[in-house]
């Protein structure tokens, strides 16, 4: 199970990871990730009032959408199972107070679990990333 204060509950959460995050799509899954999203001040000034609010920095927090499109209610409790299972794994990579929303595509519903693995740490691996500084055009310089 994930532990309680690395879950995302509220939609205003949901929302700002998937609207100002960045975005890597996958055959299986849509990773959204907002390395900014719950640092106090910038898009939540009430995340701190949480009872399991931690010292310092609030941990990375994560959600999950699995719509009735991946198939009945016992596939998409599996599907959610084991992508929570999948990023609780992976939650000391992301960075301190980034917001993360894996959405599961209808393949998923018959992916091996060793399928949504390959597809998740590959959504991480490209999110995760650093950006270029954007200091020269790419190309520049030539």
């Amino acid at each position: 199970m994930l532990p309680s204060e690395n879950r995302l509950r509220r939609r205003q959460d949901f929302s700002t990871a998937v609207k100002r995050g960045r975005r890597a799509g996958r055959p299986l899954l849509v990773v959204h990730l907002n390395r900014d999203g719950g640092l106090p001040g910038r898009t939540d000034p009430h995340r701190d009032s949480s009872p399991h609010a931690a010292e310092g920095l609030p941990s990375a927090r994560a959600g999950f959408v699995v719509s009735k499109a991946v198939g009945p209610a016992v596939t998409r409790n599996l599907v959610k199972r084991r992508l929570r299972h999948l990023v609780r794994e992976r939650l000391d990579r992301l960075p301190e107070g980034s917001l993360i929303v894996v959405r599961a595509l209808p393949g998923a519903a018959a992916a091996s679990y060793l399928d949504l693995e390959h597809d998740l740490d590959a959504a991480l691996r490209r999110l995760l990333r650093t950006e270029p500084t954007g200091s020269a055009p790419t190309g520049a310089g030539r």
